[in-house]
């Protein structure tokens, strides 16, 4: 039995993004793929760890299948969500759109042949030229399609019609046997109301990635059971990585025998930022338990899941008096105090992302990754803090590939704009570069300047 539906492309607001400018003159070269540079925001690995179906650049996704009873016994109704970014498709211009397309497939393979293949191609119009350039969660694929319990290779490949990009990821999968008594994992959601009969399809939109960000007014989660008594009751936990209980809720299942279900609603303000488990369990019908991993963040880009990691990382943002804030919040004030500094620093408030968070830690990203030194993170160092701070260099200027004419080991970065240059020395000769004196003192004046403006 093979049932297809598809929900296209929907326009959000949360997506997998690598970029950074390449280095010039003065600078280490940017880190190749397989490199070990070191990464501050790994959203690829938070979401594998989840179980997620990840694929990286040139065309970031990130997928999920999950399942709940099919109308025949003999298949299971696999629910595919895929989650990209707006910044990673072509976009052309359609009158008065922006326009782009995409391709989707999704094999589900045995060890001999392919049992099941779903292919599509989608569309995605916006407006403005602005909405071409996100790059949170901003564009949702989901689709049903009824599969035989068993074992499955997983291939899922995303290519851009418009363009030469092309990602796929690989995985092994087991698709479970449901029905008959028993409950489906809980589905995370953005909207929707599910169905009433096995014979349907459900009606809403899967969150493909089950992030919930931090300060969010509402989470929503989806759940069937099968085989079990009228108006059953549940216990519904939010366990921590330790395995601590941050939250709990009582649900009631509403329905029949044969197909009841129960929407679980969580304030995210509720949870504190990390990475957990949503537990379910019966209050009778023997206990029966299912679990769902969840992951709270400030975002999925920056995959940052600690409160005070995300204070220390904002150490050179313009807006200090928010941070502060941020730094003397209390456990219990820091959903709120956390709104108002997004809020407050988003220079664009029409777009759900805040653009000067989004190139602050770029920038602290690309930081880390080309100006390293020894025993100390790139971000860290003088040159870290220049480039958070003040962005690219018009000039960069290496003298120690000529010590030994020059006797000196330093570099000399040029603004041309700010009027300024800057001077990072080498006085130990182990590659720690520190602004001279009078340099921190030329960069502390432009600094001021710039904030002010």
């Amino acid at each position: 039995m093979r049932r297809l539906a598809a929900i296209a492309t929907a326009l959000l607001g949360c997506g997998v993004a690598a970029c950074g400018p390449s280095p010039r003159g003065g600078a280490p070269p940017s880190p190749q793929p397989g490199s070990t540079a070191p990464k501050l925001f790994d959203p690829v690995g938070l979401y594998r760890a989840m179980g997620l179906l990840v694929a990286g650049p040139p065309l970031p996704f990130v997928a999920s299948l999950r399942y709940l009873a099919d109308a025949s016994p003999d298949s299971t109704l696999a629910v595919f969500g895929l989650s990209l970014a707006n910044h990673a498709l072509s976009f052309r211009r359609d009158g008065g759109e922006f326009v782009a397309q995409y391709h989707v497939e999704v094999t589900f393979r045995t060890d001999t042949t392919p049992l099941r293949q779903v292919a599509s191609d989608e569309t995605v119009r916006v407006r403005t030229f602005q909405e071409t350039l996100r790059a949170d969660e901003s564009v949702i694929f989901q689709q049903f399609v009824g599969v035989p319990p068993g074992v499955y290779h997983l291939s899922v490949l995303v290519r851009d019609r418009s363009g030469a990009a092309l990602s796929r990821t690989e995985a092994l999968d087991t698709v479970p046997r449901l029905g008959g008594r028993g409950i489906a994992a809980p589905i995370p959601i953005y909207t929707g109301t599910g169905r009433t009969m096995l014979t349907a399809l459900p009606k809403f939109l899967v969150n493909p990635r089950g992030t919930l960000p931090y300060g969010a007014d509402s989470a929503r989660f989806y759940v069937e059971a099968y085989g079990l008594p009228p108006a059953t009751r549940a216990a519904v936990q939010v366990l921590d990585k330790s395995g601590t209980e941050v939250w709990r809720d009582t649900i009631a299942f509403g329905g029949d025998a044969q197909l009841a279900v129960a929407r679980i609603v969580v304030r995210p303000s509720d949870l504190p930022v990390g990475e957990g488990q949503l537990v379910l369990r019966t209050v009778a019908s023997a206990g029966l338990e299912v679990r769902a991993p969840i992951v709270v963040s400030f975002s999925d880009q920056w995959a940052l899941t600690s409160f005070e990691t995300m204070v220390s990382l904002l150490r050179y943002f313009e807006r200090q008096d928010w941070v502060t804030k941020l730094r003397q919040a209390s456990p219990d004030q820091r959903a709120v105090v956390w709104r108002e500094f997004f809020k407050a620093t988003d220079p664009v408030p029409i777009t759900p992302e805040n653009e000067a968070l989004d190139e602050y830690f770029r920038r602290v990203q690309v930081a880390n990754e080309r100006f390293q030194e020894a025993g100390e993170a790139g971000w860290l160092t003088d040159r870290g803090e220049v480039y958070i701070s003040l962005g690219e260099p018009d000039e960069m200027y290496d003298f120690s590939t000529d010590v030994a004419r020059t006797g000196a080991r330093a570099i000399r970065w040029t603004y041309n704009s700010l009027r300024i240059t800057l001077f990072f020395q080498d006085q130990a000769g182990f590659g720690r570069y520190r602004l001279t004196p009078l340099s921190r003192a030329e960069f502390q004046r432009v600094l001021a300047r710039v904030r002010r403006s």
